[in-house]
C-alpha cells in the first residue's frame, strides 16, 4: 500500500505495470473508521489518499514496486504533491511484512543518496513515512480506477524529481506476498 498525493494518480501508474493484477485506492492511517472523501478532505481525520496493489511476484517484484514508488513522486516534500495539500497527500509506504519493510528502507537510503547526489530536492530530506499496514477504507466507487474512465479528465498532480533508482541486488528472492 502507498501514499504519494493523489491516489487517482498514484493507482494509474501501478495498475499500468505488467504483472499487477488489482488496485484499489481508499484511505489509510487516520482517526476514524469507514471515512468519506468529505471527511478525508477536512484534514481532521489524520487519513492518508492510498493505493492498493495486488501483484504476481513471478511477474513484478516488491522492488520494482518501490522503484516506481519512489520515481514517480517527489518523496520530499511533507503533506503535498504539486498543487495537492493537506495531510492526505503525505508520501507513505505501508508494509505487511518485516521483507517489505525492510525493502522500503533501503530503498529510502539509495534513493536519498542519488536525489542529494543529484541535488533535485533543493536540501530537502525525505519525508516519506514507513509503517506497517493500517487498515485500509476503499474510497468510493468513482474514485476506482478514475484516470480509466472514459471521459474523465487526465489528472495528475505528482511531481517526480527526475531521480533514477538503482534497485540492482535487491530481491533476488521472490515471495509469496501478493499485496504491497
Amino acid at each position: 500500500m502507498f501514499g504519494m498525493g493523489c491516489f487517482w494518480c498514484s493507482e494509474n501508474i501501478f495498475m499500468r505495470m505488467p504483472g499487477v493484477y488489482s488496485t484499489q485506492v481508499g484511505y489509510a492511517g487516520g482517526a476514524i473508521e469507514n471515512p468519506t472523501y468529505g471527511d478525508v478532505c477536512t484534514g481532521a481525520t489524520n487519513h492518508n489518499e492510498v493505493v492498493r496493489v495486488v501483484y504476481d511476484p513471478e511477474k513484478v517484484s516488491y522492488a520494482e514496486l518501490l522503484q516506481k514508488f519512489w520515481e514517480k513522486h517527489d518523496p520530499t516534500t511533507l503533506n503535498q504533491q504539486g498543487n495537492d495539500f493537506g495531510t492526505q497527500y503525505r508520501s507513505g509506504i505501508y508494509y505487511y511484512t518485516e521483507e517489505q519493510k525492510q525493502l522500503a528502507e533501503e530503498t529510502k537510503a539509495r534513493y536519498e543518496q542519488a536525489i542529494q547526489k543529484a541535488g533535485a530536492a533543493w536540501g530537502r530530506g525525505i519525508s516519506t513515512e514507513i509503517v506497517p499496514a493500517p487498515t485500509f477504507y476503499y474510497a468510493e466507487k468513482y474514485h476506482q480506477q478514475y484516470d480509466a474512465k472514459p471521459g474523465n479528465r487526465d489528472y495528475c498532480g505528482l511531481r517526480p524529481l527526475g531521480v533514477q533508482l538503482d534497485i540492482s541486488g535487491l530481491e533476488t528472492e521472490k515471495v509469496d506476498s501478493v499485496d504491497a
